[in-house]
Protein backbone atom coordinates (compact mmCIF):
# COMPACT_ATOMS: atom_id res chain seq x y z
CA UNK A 1 0.00 0.00 0.00
CA UNK A 2 1.39 3.36 -0.71
CA UNK A 3 2.35 5.78 1.96
CA UNK A 4 1.70 9.64 1.92
CA UNK A 5 3.83 12.10 4.32
CA UNK A 6 2.66 13.62 7.28
CA UNK A 7 3.54 17.46 7.06
CA UNK A 8 6.89 18.40 7.04
CA UNK A 9 7.86 15.49 9.15
CA UNK A 10 9.39 12.47 8.22
CA UNK A 11 6.72 10.95 9.25
CA UNK A 12 4.98 8.07 6.53
CA UNK A 13 1.32 6.97 6.79
CA UNK A 14 -0.75 4.71 4.64
CA UNK A 15 -2.77 5.76 2.28
CA UNK A 16 -5.72 3.51 3.98
CA UNK A 17 -5.73 3.79 7.87
CA UNK A 18 -7.81 2.13 10.53
CA UNK A 19 -10.18 4.21 13.17
CA UNK A 20 -10.81 2.36 16.18
CA UNK A 21 -14.00 4.19 17.54
CA UNK A 22 -16.09 1.22 16.58
CA UNK A 23 -13.90 -0.95 18.52
CA UNK A 24 -14.85 0.69 21.50
CA UNK A 25 -18.11 -0.52 20.99
CA UNK A 26 -19.80 2.61 19.50
CA UNK A 27 -23.08 1.75 18.97
CA UNK A 28 -22.59 -1.57 19.28
CA UNK A 29 -20.62 -3.79 21.52
CA UNK A 30 -17.25 -5.36 20.33
CA UNK A 31 -15.85 -8.29 21.98
CA UNK A 32 -11.93 -8.94 22.21
CA UNK A 33 -11.82 -11.43 19.51
CA UNK A 34 -13.66 -9.07 16.79
CA UNK A 35 -11.49 -6.59 17.39
CA UNK A 36 -8.53 -8.39 16.97
CA UNK A 37 -9.90 -10.03 14.03
CA UNK A 38 -10.90 -6.25 12.29
CA UNK A 39 -7.38 -5.33 13.46
CA UNK A 40 -5.71 -8.53 11.64
CA UNK A 41 -7.76 -7.79 8.49
CA UNK A 42 -6.66 -4.57 8.35
CA UNK A 43 -3.01 -5.77 8.61
CA UNK A 44 -3.02 -8.35 6.31
CA UNK A 45 -4.33 -5.87 3.89
CA UNK A 46 -1.58 -3.59 4.27
CA UNK A 47 -2.99 -1.05 6.78
CA UNK A 48 -0.31 0.23 8.80
CA UNK A 49 -1.74 3.65 10.48
CA UNK A 50 -3.86 2.75 13.02
CA UNK A 51 -5.91 5.66 14.92
CA UNK A 52 -7.42 5.73 18.34
CA UNK A 53 -8.40 7.93 21.47
CA UNK A 54 -9.00 7.29 24.78
CA UNK A 55 -12.55 8.37 24.34
CA UNK A 56 -13.41 5.19 22.34
CA UNK A 57 -15.06 3.22 25.27
CA UNK A 58 -13.96 4.81 27.99
CA UNK A 59 -10.35 3.61 27.37
CA UNK A 60 -11.39 -0.13 25.92
CA UNK A 61 -10.05 0.68 22.34
CA UNK A 62 -6.82 1.70 23.52
CA UNK A 63 -6.56 -1.54 25.59
CA UNK A 64 -7.63 -3.75 22.06
CA UNK A 65 -5.01 -1.72 19.94
CA UNK A 66 -2.24 -2.31 22.39
CA UNK A 67 -2.86 -5.55 22.58
CA UNK A 68 -2.56 -5.99 19.24
CA UNK A 69 -0.02 -3.77 17.75
CA UNK A 70 2.18 -5.26 20.54
CA UNK A 71 3.00 -7.73 18.69
CA UNK A 72 4.01 -6.62 15.54
CA UNK A 73 7.46 -5.21 14.43
CA UNK A 74 7.74 -1.52 15.95
CA UNK A 75 9.12 0.09 12.97
CA UNK A 76 6.34 -1.10 10.79
CA UNK A 77 3.29 0.84 11.70
CA UNK A 78 2.23 3.76 12.88
CA UNK A 79 0.21 4.81 15.96
CA UNK A 80 -1.87 7.45 16.53
CA UNK A 81 -4.17 8.90 19.68
CA UNK A 82 -5.48 11.76 21.03
CA UNK A 83 -5.60 14.09 24.15
CA UNK A 84 -8.04 16.73 26.00
CA UNK A 85 -9.96 14.32 27.67
CA UNK A 86 -8.81 12.89 30.94
CA UNK A 87 -10.77 9.05 32.29
CA UNK A 88 -11.25 8.85 35.99
CA UNK A 89 -12.93 5.70 37.40
CA UNK A 90 -16.37 5.35 38.23
CA UNK A 91 -18.92 2.68 40.18
CA UNK A 92 -19.90 -0.30 37.63
CA UNK A 93 -23.25 0.27 36.20
CA UNK A 94 -22.91 4.55 36.45
CA UNK A 95 -20.63 5.05 33.23
CA UNK A 96 -23.03 7.62 31.18
CA UNK A 97 -24.43 6.97 27.93
CA UNK A 98 -21.58 8.32 25.42
CA UNK A 99 -23.00 5.62 22.59
CA UNK A 100 -20.87 3.33 23.68
CA UNK A 101 -21.69 -0.27 24.53
CA UNK A 102 -20.19 -2.28 27.32
CA UNK A 103 -17.44 0.52 27.52
CA UNK A 104 -15.23 0.52 30.79
CA UNK A 105 -15.66 1.98 33.94
CA UNK A 106 -14.75 5.48 33.57
CA UNK A 107 -15.93 9.18 32.87
CA UNK A 108 -14.06 11.67 31.02
CA UNK A 109 -13.09 14.97 32.36
CA UNK A 110 -11.95 18.11 29.64
CA UNK A 111 -8.58 19.35 30.23
CA UNK A 112 -6.72 20.88 27.44
CA UNK A 113 -3.93 22.40 29.47
CA UNK A 114 -0.24 21.43 29.86
CA UNK A 115 -1.16 19.48 32.86
CA UNK A 116 -3.80 17.66 30.90
CA UNK A 117 -2.14 16.58 27.86
CA UNK A 118 0.70 15.43 29.81
CA UNK A 119 -1.14 13.13 31.77
CA UNK A 120 -3.79 11.98 29.40
CA UNK A 121 -0.14 10.91 27.55
CA UNK A 122 1.21 9.02 30.28
CA UNK A 123 -2.48 7.19 31.03
CA UNK A 124 -2.06 6.12 27.59
CA UNK A 125 0.67 4.85 27.57
CA UNK A 126 -0.52 2.52 29.99
CA UNK A 127 -3.97 2.03 28.20
CA UNK A 128 -1.77 0.76 25.05
CA UNK A 129 0.87 -1.12 27.04
CA UNK A 130 3.38 0.66 24.53
CA UNK A 131 6.41 2.69 24.86
CA UNK A 132 5.67 4.64 21.69
CA UNK A 133 3.28 7.09 20.14
CA UNK A 134 3.80 8.84 16.86
CA UNK A 135 0.79 11.50 16.59
CA UNK A 136 -1.06 13.45 18.80
CA UNK A 137 -4.33 14.89 17.96
CA UNK A 138 -6.36 17.39 20.22
CA UNK A 139 -9.66 15.77 20.48
CA UNK A 140 -12.73 17.35 20.09
CA UNK A 141 -11.68 21.18 20.65
CA UNK A 142 -14.13 23.49 19.01
CA UNK A 143 -17.63 25.01 19.16
CA UNK A 144 -18.94 22.13 17.63
CA UNK A 145 -18.42 19.79 20.52
CA UNK A 146 -18.80 22.53 23.44
CA UNK A 147 -20.60 25.87 22.46
CA UNK A 148 -18.91 28.81 21.97
CA UNK A 149 -18.74 30.19 25.64
CA UNK A 150 -17.13 27.03 26.55
CA UNK A 151 -14.70 26.75 23.99
CA UNK A 152 -13.25 29.66 24.63
CA UNK A 153 -11.77 28.98 28.03
CA UNK A 154 -11.26 25.38 26.30
CA UNK A 155 -9.19 27.46 23.97
CA UNK A 156 -7.27 29.61 25.72
CA UNK A 157 -5.92 26.54 28.50
CA UNK A 158 -4.70 24.32 25.01
CA UNK A 159 -3.00 28.05 23.49
CA UNK A 160 -2.03 29.20 26.73
CA UNK A 161 -0.19 26.27 27.79
CA UNK A 162 -1.77 22.83 26.25
CA UNK A 163 0.37 23.60 22.79
CA UNK A 164 3.77 23.61 24.78
CA UNK A 165 2.74 20.04 25.79
CA UNK A 166 3.09 19.26 22.36
CA UNK A 167 5.92 20.99 21.21
CA UNK A 168 7.93 19.56 24.02
CA UNK A 169 7.03 15.63 23.24
CA UNK A 170 7.97 16.74 19.71
CA UNK A 171 11.27 18.56 20.40
CA UNK A 172 11.94 15.36 23.09
CA UNK A 173 11.42 12.57 20.23
CA UNK A 174 8.33 11.49 22.27
CA UNK A 175 6.27 12.00 19.47
CA UNK A 176 6.80 12.70 15.85
CA UNK A 177 3.69 14.72 14.67
CA UNK A 178 0.50 16.71 16.41
CA UNK A 179 -2.36 18.32 15.71
CA UNK A 180 -6.27 18.46 16.10
CA UNK A 181 -9.09 15.81 15.51
CA UNK A 182 -12.19 17.52 15.08
CA UNK A 183 -15.03 17.62 13.36
CA UNK A 184 -15.11 21.50 12.25
CA UNK A 185 -13.52 24.12 10.34
CA UNK A 186 -13.67 27.15 12.27
CA UNK A 187 -11.28 25.69 15.33
CA UNK A 188 -8.86 24.57 13.05
CA UNK A 189 -8.88 28.15 11.64
CA UNK A 190 -8.51 29.57 14.94
CA UNK A 191 -5.54 27.25 16.02
CA UNK A 192 -3.69 27.58 12.91
CA UNK A 193 -3.28 31.56 13.70
CA UNK A 194 -1.18 31.17 16.36
CA UNK A 195 0.58 27.36 16.04
CA UNK A 196 1.87 25.50 13.65
CA UNK A 197 0.56 21.85 13.06
CA UNK A 198 1.71 18.92 11.37
CA UNK A 199 -1.80 17.72 10.84
CA UNK A 200 -5.89 17.44 11.40
CA UNK A 201 -7.76 14.64 11.30
CA UNK A 202 -11.23 16.00 9.64
CA UNK A 203 -14.23 14.03 10.03
CA UNK A 204 -16.99 14.90 7.71
CA UNK A 205 -15.94 17.81 6.44
CA UNK A 206 -13.86 17.28 3.42
CA UNK A 207 -16.15 14.29 1.88
CA UNK A 208 -17.78 13.66 -1.84
CA UNK A 209 -21.03 15.22 0.16
CA UNK A 210 -19.93 18.16 2.49
CA UNK A 211 -16.86 20.43 1.19
CA UNK A 212 -16.82 23.01 4.61
CA UNK A 213 -13.20 22.27 4.54
CA UNK A 214 -12.61 23.74 0.49
CA UNK A 215 -12.77 27.47 1.29
CA UNK A 216 -10.03 28.48 3.72
CA UNK A 217 -8.36 25.02 5.29
CA UNK A 218 -7.60 23.86 2.68
CA UNK A 219 -5.50 26.18 1.41
CA UNK A 220 -4.02 27.03 4.55
CA UNK A 221 -2.91 23.50 4.61
CA UNK A 222 -0.98 23.74 1.51
CA UNK A 223 0.27 27.42 2.55
CA UNK A 224 1.74 26.14 6.01
CA UNK A 225 2.21 22.70 5.01
CA UNK A 226 -0.25 20.92 7.59
CA UNK A 227 -1.10 17.20 6.47
CA UNK A 228 -5.21 16.91 6.23
CA UNK A 229 -6.13 12.76 7.66
CA UNK A 230 -9.79 12.52 6.55
CA UNK A 231 -12.20 10.70 8.80
CA UNK A 232 -16.01 10.18 8.11
CA UNK A 233 -15.71 9.91 4.54
CA UNK A 234 -19.21 8.56 4.62
CA UNK A 235 -20.81 11.41 6.94
CA UNK A 236 -22.11 9.05 9.66
CA UNK A 237 -23.39 6.28 7.02
CA UNK A 238 -25.49 8.18 4.18
CA UNK A 239 -22.73 7.78 1.53
CA UNK A 240 -22.56 4.06 2.53
CA UNK A 241 -25.58 2.76 2.25
CA UNK A 242 -27.66 5.34 0.10
CA UNK A 243 -30.64 7.43 1.01
CA UNK A 244 -32.64 4.87 2.45
CA UNK A 245 -35.18 5.08 5.75
CA UNK A 246 -33.69 5.90 8.79
CA UNK A 247 -30.38 6.86 7.19
CA UNK A 248 -27.90 9.37 9.13
CA UNK A 249 -25.85 12.42 8.28
CA UNK A 250 -23.35 14.36 10.77
CA UNK A 251 -24.53 12.11 13.43
CA UNK A 252 -28.43 13.33 12.67
CA UNK A 253 -31.35 11.72 11.07
CA UNK A 254 -30.99 12.43 7.59
CA UNK A 255 -33.30 15.51 6.21
CA UNK A 256 -35.01 15.49 2.91
CA UNK A 257 -32.27 17.90 1.16
CA UNK A 258 -29.46 15.59 1.89
CA UNK A 259 -31.92 12.57 1.34
CA UNK A 260 -32.47 14.11 -2.26
CA UNK A 261 -28.66 15.36 -2.87
CA UNK A 262 -27.10 11.53 -2.02
CA UNK A 263 -29.78 9.92 -3.95
CA UNK A 264 -28.83 11.88 -7.00
CA UNK A 265 -24.80 10.96 -6.38
CA UNK A 266 -25.80 6.99 -5.75
CA UNK A 267 -27.16 7.46 -9.19
CA UNK A 268 -24.27 9.04 -10.88
CA UNK A 269 -22.18 6.15 -9.21
CA UNK A 270 -24.70 3.74 -10.98
CA UNK A 271 -24.39 5.10 -14.59
CA UNK A 272 -20.49 4.65 -14.16
CA UNK A 273 -20.71 0.74 -12.78
CA UNK A 274 -19.57 1.28 -9.63
CA UNK A 275 -21.25 1.82 -6.16
CA UNK A 276 -21.37 5.66 -4.59
CA UNK A 277 -19.25 3.99 -1.49
CA UNK A 278 -16.40 3.58 -3.76
CA UNK A 279 -16.37 7.59 -4.56
CA UNK A 280 -16.60 8.77 -1.67
CA UNK A 281 -13.80 6.66 -0.22
CA UNK A 282 -11.12 7.34 -2.75
CA UNK A 283 -12.55 10.84 -3.40
CA UNK A 284 -10.08 13.06 -0.29
CA UNK A 285 -7.01 10.88 -1.64
CA UNK A 286 -7.17 13.25 -5.12
CA UNK A 287 -5.92 16.11 -2.76
CA UNK A 288 -1.62 15.99 -2.58
CA UNK A 289 -2.42 17.26 1.25
CA UNK A 290 -4.68 14.54 2.50
CA UNK A 291 -2.22 12.12 3.63
CA UNK A 292 -4.42 9.25 4.65
CA UNK A 293 -8.78 8.11 4.82
CA UNK A 294 -9.93 6.54 7.64
CA UNK A 295 -11.99 4.06 7.86
CA UNK A 296 -14.27 3.01 10.66
CA UNK A 297 -15.57 -0.28 11.50
CA UNK A 298 -15.50 -3.39 13.78
CA UNK A 299 -16.28 -5.82 11.60
CA UNK A 300 -13.52 -7.64 9.25
CA UNK A 301 -16.07 -8.35 6.60
CA UNK A 302 -16.63 -4.91 6.23
CA UNK A 303 -13.29 -3.28 6.69
CA UNK A 304 -12.29 -5.94 3.92
CA UNK A 305 -15.34 -5.19 1.47
CA UNK A 306 -14.38 -0.89 2.12
CA UNK A 307 -11.11 -1.43 1.59
CA UNK A 308 -11.71 -3.13 -2.11
CA UNK A 309 -13.48 -0.33 -3.27
CA UNK A 310 -10.32 1.63 -3.40
CA UNK A 311 -8.99 0.02 -6.25
CA UNK A 312 -9.45 0.24 -9.24
CA UNK A 313 -8.73 4.18 -9.24
CA UNK A 314 -11.78 6.27 -10.13
CA UNK A 315 -11.06 8.77 -12.92
CA UNK A 316 -10.18 12.11 -11.54
CA UNK A 317 -12.95 14.06 -14.23
CA UNK A 318 -16.18 11.61 -12.89
CA UNK A 319 -15.78 13.59 -9.86
CA UNK A 320 -16.50 16.67 -11.42
CA UNK A 321 -20.08 15.13 -11.66
CA UNK A 322 -20.81 15.77 -7.99
CA UNK A 323 -19.84 19.26 -7.94
CA UNK A 324 -23.32 20.43 -8.07
CA UNK A 325 -24.62 18.19 -5.18
CA UNK A 326 -22.39 19.43 -2.37
CA UNK A 327 -22.93 21.06 0.33
CA UNK A 328 -21.69 23.39 2.87
CA UNK A 329 -22.10 22.99 6.57
CA UNK A 330 -23.89 26.15 8.54
CA UNK A 331 -21.59 28.69 10.60
CA UNK A 332 -21.41 27.53 14.21
CA UNK A 333 -24.45 29.08 16.64
CA UNK A 334 -23.54 30.09 20.23
CA UNK A 335 -24.51 26.13 21.23
CA UNK A 336 -22.87 22.87 20.79
CA UNK A 337 -23.37 21.37 17.71
CA UNK A 338 -22.86 17.47 19.01
CA UNK A 339 -23.63 16.89 22.79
Amino acid sequence: MQRRKIGRTDLEVTEISLGAAALGGLYQACPRDQAMETLQAGWDGGIRYFDVAPWYGLGLAERYVGDFLRAKPEDEYVLSTKVGRLLRPVPTGTVPDYSYVDPLSFDADYDYSYDGIMRSVEFSYARLGLNRIDILYVHDIGGYTHGKARNAAHLRDFLGSGIRALEELKTSGAIKAFGLGVNEVPVCLDVMRDADLDCILMAGRYTLLDRTAVAELLPLCEKKGTSLVVGGVFNSGILATGPVPGSHFDYLPASEAVLAKVAAMEEIARRHGFPLAAPALQFPLLQKIVSSVLIGTAKASTLRRNMQLFEPRIAEGVYAEFEDLTLVAPPLGEDAVRV
